[in-house]
């Protein structure tokens, strides 16, 4: 049986459409018209991936990705028809792994789910990074600062790992999409950026100075050792 796809989405004819592209290319299909339903059928049986609206009666897609967050880290992709900076980067803000723009191109969004469970799957072995004071133990997930243990989505945690793995190391934001979300065509380094300001978030003692994972201006990123 293939991964599970949860797919939140009020409009009945996307629905459809995307439901069946899904299941011929594999997966089973779980969908729901509205937040609060797609929350509800995630309690009942978690998805491998959420594909969530950002439009939708109720409960809207923002508020749907936080309400995931609060109690998993599945990698959640939003679909939306509006593709301006402000609502991707909200999106994103609240959770999100990736976002896909309306009209959906079918093969795009495969490609983009492929990656993500290929993530999914490909955890590294029982290994852990240290840097400064923070300890990453890859297999178990799982990243520690000093005596506290910090919380991450998969995708930040893939992000911590790939600039630790580098320490010191200017990484560009091409290169960071590549070794974390493997996207090589069609990323977008918005995506980078906000997930950069989520790992602050996170993991520094004042995100709005950030000492640990450092700008370098026209360049990227580095984790300093």
């Amino acid at each position: 049986m293939g991964a599970r796809i949860l797919l939140i989405e009020d409009d009945e004819s996307i629905r459809t459409s995307l439901s069946m592209f899904l299941e011929a290319e594999g997966y089973t299909v779980a969908d729901s018209d509205s937040g609060e339903g797609g929350l509800q059928a995630f309690e009942r049986r978690p998805a491998d991936v959420v594909l969530v609206d950002v439009v939708l009666p109720g409960l809207d897609g923002f508020e749907v990705t936080r309400a995931l967050r609060r109690t998993s880290g599945v990698p959640i992709v939003m679909v939306s028809a509006r593709s301006d900076t402000h609502d991707v980067v909200a999106g994103l803000e609240a959770g999100a792994d990736d976002y896909v723009p309306k009209p959906v191109i079918a093969k795009e969004l495969a490609a983009r789910i492929r990656a993500l469970l290929r993530r999914s799957a490909t955890q590294s072995l029982d290994t852990i990074l240290r840097v400064g004071d923070l300890e990453i133990h890859r297999h178990a997930l799982v990243v520690r600062r000093r005596d506290e243990e910090i919380t991450l989505s998969s995708t930040e945690f893939r992000l911590l790992c790939a600039l630790a793995e580098n320490p010191g190391w200017v990484l560009s934001r091409t290169q960071l999409l590549e070794r974390v979300w493997e996207y090589d065509f069609f990323g977008d380094v918005r995506l980078v950026d906000v997930h950069v300001r989520r790992l602050r978030m996170k993991i520094e003692d004042d995100p709005s100075a950030p000492r640990r994972i450092v700008t370098v201006r026209g360049m990227g990123y580095k984790l300093q050792p």
